[in-house]
C-alpha cells in the first residue's frame, strides 16, 4: 500500500475550491475529510494548514463562511464558493493543466538514438 503523503505545496486552495464547487457548502472538518476521501486517502491533511487557507480564501472573497448547526448539532462555520471563487477555480485549473502539460512533456522525453 502506498504511504500517505502531505498535500503537495500550492494545491490545497485548488482542492478546497474544487471540493466546494462539486459538493456544495461544507464545514472546515468536512472539507478536510472530503479532500482526504477524494484522494483515496493517499494524502494526509494537516488541519492546522487547512484553516488558514480557508481564512485566506474568505478574505480574498473566493469563499463565504456562515455559522450554522452541523449534522451532529454543533455550531460550525460552513463555507460556500462565491462567483469570485468560481473564477479563481477556473484560473487555477487552467494554470495546473498548463503546468501538468509542461511536466508531461519532460516525462515523455525519449533519448534519441544516433
Amino acid at each position: 500500500m502506498d504511504e500517505k503523503r502531505d498535500v503537495p505545496q500550492g494545491t490545497l486552495a485548488l482542492m478546497v475550491l474544487r471540493t466546494l464547487d462539486v459538493l456544495g457548502p461544507l464545514h472546515g472538518f468536512g472539507i478536510g475529510r472530503r479532500i482526504e476521501d477524494i484522494s483515496g486517502n493517499r494524502i494526509t491533511l494537516n488541519y492546522g494548514t487547512l484553516y488558514p487557507v480557508l481564512r485566506r480564501l474568505e478574505l480574498e472573497g473566493a469563499i463565504r463562511g456562515d455559522w450554522r448547526m452541523s449534522e451532529n448539532n454543533q455550531r460550525a462555520r460552513f463555507y460556500r464558493l462565491t462567483a469570485a471563487g468560481r473564477r479563481e477555480l477556473e484560473r487555477e485549473t487552467r494554470d495546473w493543466h498548463r503546468a501538468a502539460d509542461l511536466v508531461a512533456a519532460f516525462l515523455t522525453l525519449r533519448v534519441q538514438k544516433t
